[in-house]
């Protein structure tokens, strides 16, 4: 499942990025928030609408990532593309 959750939210980011301009790379490695981080609060949430709508999309499957426990968590599952991904995976 790990993989097609990762497509999931590369294609997620991809549309991100076509719609609003950005330049978010899809790689695991890219860190999201924080120094050196590839969006802003406001981009994070344009970010995490379009990763829950493409997951829906493609596994039928409604989440809330910015639910009160990824809100609570000790490392934010929006540190980076993989973090959110294995969160993603996580939620399904």
């Amino acid at each position: 499942m790990s993989d097609a959750v990762r497509r999931s939210v590369f294609a997620a980011i991809e549309e991100f990025n076509a719609s609003e301009g950005a330049r978010v790379p899809a790689s695991e490695d890219t860190v999201l928030l924080g120094e050196g981080g590839a969006v802003d609060s406001l981009g994070l949430v344009r970010l995490v609408m379009a990763v829950e709508q493409k997951v829906e999309d493609d596994f039928g499957k409604a989440v809330s990532l910015t639910d009160e426990k990824a809100m609570s968590q000790r490392n934010s599952p929006f540190r980076s593309v993989g973090a959110l991904i294995e969160y993603v995976a996580a939620q399904l």
